[in-house]
């Protein structure tokens, strides 16, 4: 067995740099490829159809890649993780470059798909590097440094939609000269911070004897699915326990993505994309404003969180953060002013570091070492499937009993997530690796 030698502040943050281009990426989805389909004209009950690429992808790319990459050891490519980083930053940079061209809804809608298949191929394996990088004592401190690399990247992500309006006027084709602007610098920060992470960050090389396994082991197609099967069959409780929270706090949370800029037009201008194009436009400029500020609490927040999860329990961190972002939901649709929504969106801000962190610091030392990355591929699918889910039923709650307004669906999504909130207090995470193991080994 090899040993895990302590890593400095530092270099946790080097080998997270890459989590920063990723976010942009999603940033960019959260809160530009929705009012792009508004202005390629999309209804509101078309949305959820519409993003169906994020949970799908998700679900079936981030479990196979991370099987793929427990069995991968390719030092001339960078090791067992890296190799997926740069193959899924490089799909991202592509599809991010191509988004602005979309000449039709369905277009957006393809490159989207390709869009989320390159974020999932780089995304998880980025879980798994921490796990099999750092040791029990500093895991907290490099899962919510991805967490503050996931607030800075959406903030700059955000915050582009903001100013790049101001700097770029005009259309090119069917869409703002703006949307070119902020889809062209998430292309090069895709690339870029993913080969800084891989640059300034080498991997743990495998053991002798976990080299031989893995060259014992016959790899053909159906082996990252047979991975998957075993591995959930043996999937501890607290995995469980923690898929149902993720049920309603995910659900939720597609909720808000969809639906936070209309919403606003109609809170604070009164206005829908159809009625009025020239105003729903700034609207959806001030809703990356807010979008951006929840991700700068969101990155002041998290290595304040992950010392509160190490004194306390992350189960009560993450209870608190949850129930913080409910509340803020709860009061978003209802203000009128629009410099009253940062306040109400802080909350959520928190939530959201607590939400990419500190739910792994749960799960994590139940799992076993060797088997890492298709569990945090597992984990991704408990984040997709919720999402999946609203996908396809949302579209009909939204029509037939919230009367299309993006309003209650905020509203909607505060109740979803103080339920979460309750069932994270049911969390019991058993620390005993060992047993994990032993478990794992009988399948």
């Amino acid at each position: 067995m090899i040993l895990k030698s302590k890593l400095s502040f530092w270099q946790i943050i080097n080998m997270n740099v890459g989590f920063f281009g990723i976010q942009y990426s999603f940033g960019l989805q959260q809160s530009a490829v929705n009012p792009i389909y508004d202005f390629l004209g999309a209804s509101p009950d078309e949305l959820p159809l519409l993003n169906l690429a994020g949970p799908l992808t998700g679900l079936l790319i981030q479990p196979i890649i991370g099987a793929l990459s427990d069995k991968t050891w390719l030092p001339k490519w960078g090791g067992r993780r890296k190799p997926y980083f740069f193959i899924g930053a490089l799909i991202c940079s592509i599809a991010l470059f191509l988004f602005p061209f979309s000449s039709s809804l369905w277009m957006a809608a393809g490159l989207l798909w390709i869009l989320d298949a390159g974020n999932n191929t780089a995304m998880e394996p980025y879980r798994a590097f921490i796990a099999d990088k750092l040791d029990e004592e500093q895991q907290a401190t490099g899962f919510q440094a991805q967490s503050f690399f996931t607030g800075l990247g959406q903030t700059l992500a955000n915050v582009s939609l903001f100013i790049f309006p101001i700097l770029f006027v005009g259309t090119t084709g069917k869409l703002p000269t703006w949307v070119f602007a902020s889809f062209f610098l998430g292309a090069v920060c895709s690339i870029a911070s993913v080969w800084w992470s891989s640059h300034t960050t080498k991997e743990i090389p495998p053991s002798n004897e976990e080299l031989l396994q893995m060259q014992a082991e016959k790899v053909h197609v159906f082996t990252p699915f047979l991975d998957i099967f075993k591995a959930v069959r043996n999937m501890p409780k607290v995995m469980w326990q923690l898929a149902l929270v993720y049920l309603f706090q995910w659900y939720a949370l597609f909720c808000y993505w969809q639906n936070s800029s209309k919403s606003i037009a109609l809170s604070v201008w009164n206005t829908t994309p159809q009625q009025n194009g020239k105003l729903y436009e700034q609207a959806v400029s001030w809703t990356g404003l807010v979008n951006g500020w929840y991700n700068i609490v969101t990155f002041l927040t998290a290595f304040g969180l992950a010392y509160l999860a190490k004194k306390y329990s992350a189960r009560y961190v993450h209870f608190v953060c949850l129930l913080l972002a409910a509340i803020g939901f709860l009061i978003f649709p209802h203000i009128t002013n629009k410099y009253l929504l940062f306040p109400a969106i802080t909350g959520f801000g928190i939530g959201w570091a607590s939400m990419m962190g500190i739910p792994y610091l749960m799960v994590v030392s139940n799992i076993p070492k060797e088997r890492y990355g298709v569990y945090m591929g597992i984990i991704n699918m408990m984040i997709v499937i919720p999402m999946f889910i609203q996908t396809l039923s949302f579209g009909y709650i939204l029509k037939h009993f919230l009367h299309n307004d993006p309003r209650q669906a905020i509203v909607f999504a505060g109740v979803l997530l103080a339920i979460a909130a309750i069932l994270t207090l049911f969390i019991k995470s058993n620390q005993k690796k060992s047993q994990v193991r032993a478990d794992h080994n009988l399948s």
